[in-house]
């Protein structure tokens, strides 16, 4: 992988990394909490994704070969695909505002959001940065990201249906919500 390439890859994320830890304060305080092992049921298969695209030497050199061509093309599409998710996150996050968590977890006057990304998508940052990861796995072009990608879509699979489950619980609207929108990608889930 080109130099400038790896840094743009790594500049986005640690960018979006940044925001992402600065506006978890402010957040409302959570009144119903999530276990340990609740959260190691979602996590793992994202550490397992975030470990193959950020730790290469931990990867089997099988993977590290070539899917994509060499070339310009396919990098520049990955990172403008990683910004465009990124920025759909943050878009997001933004507009979940204080009832934001990185836990299954309900707030203290937590309230259902419905509209900007809600309306259409239920889990609008989990699509951002699975968008995001399929631009670094372009960007990256090797069988390495093919492997992150599932797993990481595994990981918000797991993560949205626990979500879904507390929502339900909490908001008696939530079914009608559901039938509405789509998870995590609009037409297909």
């Amino acid at each position: 992988m080109d130099y400038g390439i790896g840094l743009a890859i790594s500049g986005l994320w640690l960018a979006w990394l940044a925001y992402w830890a600065a506006s978890a304060r402010g957040t409302k305080r959570t009144s119903r909490p999530e276990t340990m092992s609740v959260a190691l049921t979602y996590r793992a298969p994202l550490i397992a994704a975030i470990l193959l695209l950020t730790a290469p030497r931990w990867v089997p050199t099988a993977l590290h070969h070539r899917f994509v061509p060499s070339g310009p093309a396919a990098p520049l599409i990955g990172l403008t695909l990683l910004a465009a998710g990124l920025g759909f996150a943050i878009w997001a996050r933004r507009h979940l505002g204080r009832n934001w968590s990185a836990s299954v977890v309900v707030k203290e006057d937590h309230t259902l959001i419905r509209t900007g990304p809600y309306r259409r998508i239920r889990h609008p940052i989990y699509t951002g940065i699975l968008v995001a990861f399929l631009g670094t796995v372009l960007a990256i072009g090797e069988w390495r990201g093919l492997v992150a990608v599932p797993l990481a879509f595994l990981s918000f699979a797991l993560k949205s249906r626990l979500e879904e489950a507390r929502m339900a619980e909490t908001f008696p609207e939530y079914a009608e919500y559901r039938r509405a929108t789509a998870a995590l990608i609009p037409g297909l889930y």
